[in-house]
């Protein structure tokens, strides 16, 4: 009862991918590759516009704060770091140094009075200029 079998492999006719196939897949896989890291590294820009949105209503609301301690509006965005001589009831630091630059790391700007407020802190986009569209626009407070 004790058989023997004896496997024999059968001939293939394919041992293994052609070049070609090997080309054409790691083509395929590198555009894959471009197309997600555009998208990912793309949503990059988006978010420093985010965040500078949230940073200029967040400065907003501390210039505010200033203000209700002091009674008036500073000077210039530094008054919130380090006390500016001559003016009482300054209860800061309100805010640090790193906080008045923006995601492209250039300093906000600060203007009193502001086009149609108190105040307006702007910071000039990605391109760092005025004017612009997209991550290039300017970003103000939003009322």
């Amino acid at each position: 009862m004790n058989r023997t079998r004896s496997y024999r492999r059968l001939p293939s006719r394919q041992r293994g991918f052609s070049l070609i196939e090997i080309i054409v897949v790691v083509v395929l896989i590198g555009g894959i590759v471009a197309f997600a890291a555009s998208r990912i590294l793309g949503g990059g820009d988006r978010a420093r516009v985010n965040l500078a949105q949230a940073q200029v209503q967040t400065l907003a609301g501390k210039v505010e704060n200033y203000e209700m301690d002091t009674g008036t509006l500073p000077e210039r965005l530094s008054d919130l770091v380090v006390q500016p001589s001559g003016v009482s009831g300054w209860l800061g630091p309100y805010a640090t140094e790193g906080e008045l630059t923006d995601p492209w790391n250039t300093p906000f700007e600060f203007r009193v009075p502001g086009d149609g407020r108190r105040f307006d802190i702007v910071s000039y986009g990605a391109d760092r200029q005025p004017g612009g569209e997209s991550v290039n626009a300017d970003i103000g407070i939003q009322q």
